[in-house]
């Protein structure tokens, strides 16, 4: 199962294109990331005033925590433009240079996924990112010529969920960068009864707070359930959202109240049963659960380290007490007791 088939994986799915209408469209109507929120509100009240593009901007994090979103926000803010585009999709240095020459002044290019950029067209971001100029090669061979064409000032605004992949060099030509965390209970709530109000669904606060819980504090995934409860509750409930009514429809997602799914739970039985509670390596994981590792680093791991249900040794991943106790388990007394002998 890949992230864009989970419910509660962050990734983009393609039933998400309702949550377009539901983005934020200034600072004042972000809930939550209130470091980042008030650094970039210094940001473009800096560059207002100055009369220039704002400087190139970075967010990075799990996926499905606003960084898009926040790419509109911007845009919207400074009153400019916005093209969208993704790393995988720009294939070519050319296809880069055509999307650079159409861009106008203080106009916003947002590059989704910009880690996946090939080498060749980072090549031509370089300039473009710092002195503005685009260099083309006209020509193969002794003939071959040098154009240097002058761009317009702009900003690049990436986004990323593995930081680590994304080339120094390019890294380096964002000015501001900013971590997108998971956000808290409140945060959540606030931004499922907003999204509620706009889709005239009816909810009660303890529904609220239940859709919220299992969420695992990302936006994207607390539209989704919302969603799929508000189809429960019209089906079933009258369309009234009440907290029994989104803890049933959860439960029949198989969706826990901390919001786990199945795979989390497979993963975390897989290294209790199998494995006595661990070390255990990634690829092992993946291989037993027929699950690609990149998955589960980006995906699964994240939350259930911040759960504290899962830890990161230098031999592999180890359950924790409370993964045991979440999963019905009896915790070992020792560090070694239940692993199995690998001889």
């Amino acid at each position: 199962m890949t992230d864009d088939a989970r419910m509660v994986g962050g990734g983009r799915r393609r039933d998400d294109r309702e949550n377009i209408a539901l983005r934020p469209k200034f600072l004042r109507d972000i809930v939550g990331q209130d470091s980042v929120r008030e650094n970039l509100q210094i940001l473009i009240d800096a560059a207002k005033s100055r009369s220039e593009p704002i400087d190139h901007v970075l967010f990075y994090g799990p996926p499905g925590l606003g960084k898009t979103s926040l790419a509109y926000v911007i845009a919207n803010e400074v009153g400019v433009n916005i093209r969208i585009t993704a790393g995988p999709s720009i294939e070519r240095a050319g296809d880069l240079a055509a999307i650079l020459t159409h861009l106008k002044q203080n106009d916003i290019l947002f590059i989704d996924e910009v880690h996946r950029l090939g080498r060749a067209v980072e090549e031509v971001l370089y300039p473009a990112m710092e002195d503005f100029v685009l260099d083309i090669v006209i020509g193969k061979g002794p003939a071959a010529k040098n154009v240097r064409l002058n761009l317009p000032r702009f900003t690049v605004i990436g986004a990323t969920t593995r930081l680590a992949l994304l080339a120094a060099p390019l890294r380096d030509r964002f000015g501001a960068q900013f971590r997108l965390d998971f956000y808290d209970l409140p945060a959540m709530e606030h931004i499922i009864r907003r999204a509620a109000d706009m889709l005239k669904i009816e909810i009660k606060p303890e529904g609220t707070t239940e859709v919220a819980r299992r969420a695992r504090g990302t936006p994207r995934v607390a539209l989704r359930l919302l969603r799929r409860v508000r189809d429960y509750a019209q089906v079933r409930a009258q369309g009234i959202i009440t907290g029994p009514v989104a803890g049933e429809a959860l439960a029949l997602l198989n969706i826990d109240h901390l919001g786990l799914d199945d795979v989390d739970r497979r993963i975390l039985t897989l290294i209790i049963e199998k494995y006595g509670g661990g070390p255990v390596g990634l690829e092992t994981i993946a291989a037993a659960i027929s699950e690609d590792s990149a998955t589960i680093m980006d995906v699964c791991e994240p939350y259930l380290l911040q759960l504290g249900f899962l830890a990161r040794t230098p031999r592999g991943r180890t359950a924790t007490p409370f993964a045991y106790e979440h999963l019905g388990f009896t915790p070992p007394t020792s560090p070694n007791e239940g692993q199995q002998s690998l001889f």
